[in-house]
C-alpha cells in the first residue's frame, strides 16, 4: 500500500477511534498539578508549543507523562504520546486509564516529528506530547527550525497543546519554554507524593495566564 493510502487510512481510524474534542475558549490546558499550573499561568497554552527542558535523564519526565495521563482520564479527553525513543512504560496503569491513551512508539526523532504533523493536522487530541527526551542529539540536531514553526502553524489551528520534552534548548517557535530543574535518585522515588518535588522554572513565556492565575516559581 502507497504511504498516501496508509495516511488517509490512519485519519479515518483516528476520527472514528478519537472524536474531536468539543471546542473550547479556554486559553490553557489545566493540568491539575500545581508545579506546571502555578509558573506558567494556567497550564500549557492551548494553540501554541510548550518546549519542556530536561537536562538529566533522571529528572522526572517519566513521571510527569504518567500524571499527564492520569489527568487525562481524570477529565476525560485523550492524550497522543508520541514516544521518540520507544521507551514509555504503561506498567502501573489499569487499562481504564490507557483507553484515554494514544501511544505512538518511534525509534528515531524523524518518526516522531512525522507523527507529530500528522496528528497536529488531524486535531483529535486536546494534548500531543511529543518525547525526545532520550533520542541522541545527533537525531535532533538534524530537525530544522524550519520544522518547528511549521508544527506551531499547525497547532495553532486546533484547540489543541503541544507538549514537546527535550534534553536541550531546541525548538525556536515554543511559545512557553519550561526547564526541569531537579534529579532524582532511588530515595525520591520511594517517596509517596515524589512529583511534588519536582521544580520547574519558566525561561520564556509569550503567552498570557488565564484570568485569575499568577505566573510564579515552584521549588
Amino acid at each position: 500500500m502507497a504511504a498516501s493510502a496508509k495516511i488517509i487510512d490512519l485519519r479515518k481510524l483516528l476520527a472514528e477511534r478519537f472524536p474531536h474534542p468539543a471546542v473550547t475558549t479556554a486559553t490553557h490546558l489545566f493540568t491539575d498539578l500545581p508545579l506546571l499550573d502555578q509558573p506558567t499561568g494556567g497550564g500549557f497554552p492551548r494553540g501554541g508549543i510548550t518546549e519542556l527542558i530536561s537536562p538529566r535523564t533522571s529528572a522526572g519526565s517519566a513521571s510527569l507523562i504518567h500524571a499527564f495521563i492520569r489527568g487525562a482520564y481524570r477529565d476525560n479527553y485523550f492524550v497522543a504520546l508520541i514516544d521518540g525513543h520507544d521507551s514509555f512504560d504503561p506498567c502501573g496503569f489499569d487499562n481504564v486509564l490507557l483507553q484515554h491513551l494514544f501511544w505512538i512508539r518511534c525509534s528515531k526523532a524523524s518518526e516522531a516529528i512525522k507523527a507529530a504533523d500528522l496528528l497536529l493536522r488531524d486535531g483529535n487530541f486536546p494534548l500531543v506530547i511529543v518525547d525526545l527526551v532520550l533520542n541522541a542529539p545527533e537525531q535532533l540536531r538534524k530537525i530544522p527550525q524550519t520544522t518547528w514553526y511549521r508544527l506551531q502553524r499547525l497547532v495553532e489551528l486546533i484547540p489543541a497543546a503541544c507538549l514537546v520534552l527535550t534534553r536541550y534548548k531546541m525548538v525556536g517557535s515554543a511559545q512557553l519554554k519550561l526547564v526541569l530543574e531537579n534529579s532524582w535518585n532511588l530515595e525520591t522515588l520511594e517517596k509517596q507524593h515524589a512529583i511534588s518535588q519536582l521544580r520547574i522554572v519558566v525561561k520564556r513565556s509569550h503567552v498570557q495566564p488565564e484570568a485569575g492565575s499568577q505566573r510564579s516559581e515552584v521549588g
